[in-house]
């Protein structure tokens, strides 16, 4: 992962700092839903606030794809931003030319200004110089707090890092952190627990860890195409049987790499994913031709405890079930708790990130109590992927 400087670099004081935030948060009825990424975006601001900055915050919002569409106006948020970092956001209806002028030029330093949505221009997502300079004519200083979108190329996310001083903020320094601590330069044994519904969807994921970690644990249904190039028979269950020469491929390279896969030996299945189904705990060997694997067996749990147990460092993506409806979360649910438990001791370094993942770690209870929790999707993947990311590598120009 490139090296970059942090805000602990940056002489602030009275000058203009543009921010770039991810305040894509979910929205309803015009009302923030979850202000989760707002929260975290917090500690930048107030260290910012502190130091006499004049901030200036820039995000996207959706895809309005170049149009003015007022249902995706950043304004609702500048309120939430607000009662978050405890301090008034003054607001522009614009993020370059004369709106956004009038707004910076009247910043005092601790002041705060939440410009508006970035993507109102095709020249964001395009990278455009035009767009570049007229983003930078109203900074002194960049900072990119938004590792959740540091995966693409765009004008406020790389373009910017050239034309300004920059440094990572925060939530970007943590995060950086804490990804280079469970891959980069972890404490070994390492462990990725690697879940989801398609291995189509994580192949580069997949050959990637295999050369990194010391035990690769695939579930969910993942794990039912990599039985079936076993030749084990997954009755009903989600099952990529096109990929099986391809699941075998990376069995074959994890055993060149001396990467230990860890796949279930006992499974809960049901006639179908419906909420109060008859279950029934078989052997992987023998699931019935009716039936579909919905959730780990009480055996895999176990053997996944004791592996957990002889490990330093985990890196969590996906849920090893249907954890959604229940009784099919109790696996995801048994292992998130040992991990908590191993974390808490100081036994364990944990790293979770992915939709699902957060959402299946939040329902077991124990988010709070990981080490460290990415919410940044699609960045995440790619940095999984052992991909480069542009955001990241502009910060160490």
């Amino acid at each position: 992962m490139a090296s970059f400087k942090t805000l602990d670099q940056a002489n602030v004081e009275g000058k203009r700092v543009l921010v770039r935030a991810d305040l894509n948060v979910p929205m309803k009825e015009g009302r923030v839903t979850d202000a989760t990424r707002i929260e975290r975006l917090a500690p930048t601001l107030k260290d910012l606030i502190a130091r006499k900055a004049k901030v200036i915050v820039l995000s996207h919002f959706d895809r309005p794809k170049g149009k003015r569409v007022p249902e995706m106006s950043l304004k609702p948020i500048a309120p939430v931003l607000a009662k978050a970092i405890g301090a008034d956001v003054a607001f522009a209806a614009d993020c370059i030319g004369e709106d956004a002028k009038k707004v910076v030029d009247t910043l005092q330093p601790g002041d705060v200004a939440l410009l508006e949505n970035l993507r109102y221009h095709n020249g964001e997502e395009a990278n455009d110089q035009a767009f570049i300079k007229d983003l930078a004519a109203l900074g002194d200083v960049y900072v990119n707090d938004a590792f959740s979108a540091a995966h693409r190329a765009h004008a406020s996310t790389e373009g910017l890092a050239h034309m300004l001083p920059a440094y990572a903020g925060r939530q970007m320094q943590a995060e950086l952190e804490a990804l280079a601590s469970a891959l980069d330069n972890p404490k070994k044994p390492v462990m990725a627990i690697v879940g989801g519904s398609k291995i189509s969807t994580k192949l580069d994921v997949l050959n990637n860890l295999v050369e990194r970690v010391n035990l690769l644990v695939i579930g969910g249904g993942m794990a039912n195409t990599f039985l079936n190039a076993q030749g084990i028979d997954v009755g009903k269950s989600l099952c990529e049987r096109d990929l099986a020469e391809t699941a075998r491929g990376i069995l074959e390279k994890a055993k060149q790499a001396g990467c230990e896969v860890v796949l279930p030996t006992d499974a809960v299945v049901a006639e179908g994913l419906k909420e109060g189904v008859a279950t029934a705990v078989v052997d992987i060997k023998a699931v019935p031709a009716d039936t579909m694997i919905l959730d780990v067996g009480p055996a895999s749990v176990r053997t996944l405890e004791a592996k957990l147990g002889g490990c330093k460092t985990l890196l969590w993506n996906g849920p090893l079930g249907a954890f959604e409806i229940k009784p099919f979360d109790v696996g995801t649910n048994a292992i998130a708790k040992a991990v908590a438990a191993l974390t808490e001791k100081g036994a364990l370094i944990s790293v979770a990130g992915g939709g699902d993942t957060v959402a299946a770690l939040n329902a077991a209870g124990v988010s709070e109590k990981l080490s460290y929790i990415s919410t940044a999707g699609g960045a995440f993947l790619e940095w999984m992927e052992g991909k480069e990311l542009p955001g990241v590598k502009a910060l160490g120009g």
